[in-house]
């Protein structure tokens, strides 16, 4: 992997957080900007093309579970939350929002650097399977990231989409919470229910009663094609 082609924002009114990330990530070769709040994140995604952003959700004025839903809606910007101890309603809004992973406060650098790795790898795994295929009315584009649903566009995250890759060519085979978890990298089971949920709303004519994307009892989850 080559970092230094590789662009993160640090978004975080933290002064001494934000000064030690960059330094830090700066260290192992990654080019880092960063912004002191939400506001000032949007005046630099207006110029700059950035990789991946890490947003920590507690910050005055804008927060960043407002700032996350606010780049998902514009551009396929992977997100990586900094949220409090202990406040997990948040962790589950951010990833229904589309952030690709959090990271709980206080953390090693360590352990950002290596969840920073796992998502880009993600990125830019390709498996070479199907790009695009219908699921009832919603046409998937996995290359482009995207389905178009009721004359609609609704964008999928890095997430969302390896979990599709694999359950689209794997149709009719039953997915466990464990296997979702090593190809997604969500540790935490609710994670993976909303990752699911989240793909439902996008790929389900009525996602409260799935055709496609079922629940197996006590097993996981299957997807099912026409």
């Amino acid at each position: 992997m080559d970092n230094s082609k590789i662009h993160i924002l640090i978004v975080d009114d933290d002064d001494k957080i934000r000064d030690l990330l960059k330094q830090y990530l700066k260290g192992n070769n990654f080019l880092v900007s960063t912004a002191i709040n939400a506001s000032d994140a949007e005046e630099k995604l207006k110029i700059v093309k950035f990789d991946l952003a890490i947003v920590d959700i507690m910050m005055p004025g804008k927060d960043g579970l407002q700032l996350t839903k606010e780049i998902r809606e514009k551009i396929d910007l992977p997100i990586i939350l900094l949220t409090a101890k202990g406040e997990a309603e948040d962790r589950v809004r951010g990833l229904e929002l589309g952030a690709e992973d959090y990271l709980p406060k206080p953390f090693e650098p360590k352990e950002l650097l290596l969840r920073i790795k796992n998502v880009i790898k993600r990125i830019k795994k390709d498996k070479h399977i199907i790009t695009s295929i219908k699921i009832g009315k919603a046409s998937i584009n996995i290359k482009k990231m995207e389905i178009l649903k009721d004359k609609k566009i609704i964008k999928i995250n890095a997430s969302e989409k390896i979990l599709l890759e694999n359950m689209i060519s794997s149709a009719g085979k039953i997915f466990s919470r464990e296997e979702i978890s090593k190809i997604t990298n969500l540790t935490q089971e609710r994670s993976i229910d909303v990752l699911v949920t989240r793909l439902r709303q996008k790929i389900e004519p009525d996602p409260k009663n799935p055709k496609y994307l079922q629940t197996v009892r006590g097993t996981g989850y299957v997807l099912w094609l026409d």
